[in-house]
């Protein structure tokens, strides 16, 4: 049965080849969105080894937030980008699940992680995910469940669909998120120590306002987590 399926496989292959959704290049049948090579090449950040690192630094006397990692910088015009703009506009969930599953098996080497309850995704406008079709943190979130071995949960909802952040200055950011959700779960984050977890974190205002509902709950302490990390600086 294996030889079979493995001769379907290679058949399929030929006549609708997988492509890597990085680099556009052909993936063999084993490589999942992915290939390993971009894997390899993807410009990791390593911020889970480092309890003060540049995206911690982000949230010092705005948030109480225990710890801070992204799994890759964001590279204008690069391989990320690619994998970013295909989770978000290419129809392509696959992709945040699949970033998920691979950050899962990095966090959970991380002893600043270790104690993890729950995963939260930052949630989208019910207007926009109907429109995208899925929320691409929440497939990071089921992957990084996946292979964390930790549940996820839909905590919090977002109550106004604010307008793109793309253009917007580091204040302006701040202020167009910062009454746009609320906890909708509260005994699913109550004193637990939960992961926040969003594709980009550029200046931190999204994730900030979440942790900021997340905190009015007791006994909460609240780490993130991105797929990516692109520091805005104006």
């Amino acid at each position: 049965m294996k030889i079979l399926k493995k001769i379907l496989d290679d058949g399929l292959s030929l006549l609708y080849p997988k492509i890597c959704l990085s680099c556009g290049n052909n993936i063999r049948s084993y490589e999942e969105a992915i290939c390993l090579t971009c894997q390899y090449k993807l410009p990791k950040t390593n911020f889970h080894l480092e309890k003060e690192n540049t995206m911690a630094e982000l949230f010092w006397g705005r948030a109480n937030i225990r710890h801070a990692a992204s799994f890759y910088y964001f590279d204008k015009g690069g391989l990320v980008r690619n994998l970013i703009h295909n989770l978000k506009y290419g129809n392509k969930p696959e992709i945040g699940l699949r970033l998920g599953q691979l950050y899962g098996k990095t966090l959970r080497t991380s002893s600043f992680f270790q104690e993890i309850e729950v995963i939260i995704p930052v949630p989208l406008h019910p207007k926009k995910q109907k429109m995208r079709g899925y929320n691409q943190s929440i497939q990071f979130a089921k992957g990084i469940s996946k292979t964390m071995q930790v549940p996820w949960s839909e905590v919090l909802s977002r109550t106004v669909m604010t307008e793109t952040q793309t253009q917007k200055a580091r204040i302006e950011r701040f202020k167009n998120v910062e009454h746009a959700f609320k906890v909708i779960t509260p005994d699913m984050a109550k004193g637990k120590h939960v992961l926040l977890v969003d594709d980009v974190l550029t200046t931190g205002a999204t994730l900030e306002a979440c942790a900021h509902k997340l905190l009015e709950l007791s006994n909460t302490k609240v780490s993130v987590a991105t797929i990516a990390y692109a520091q805005h600086n104006t």
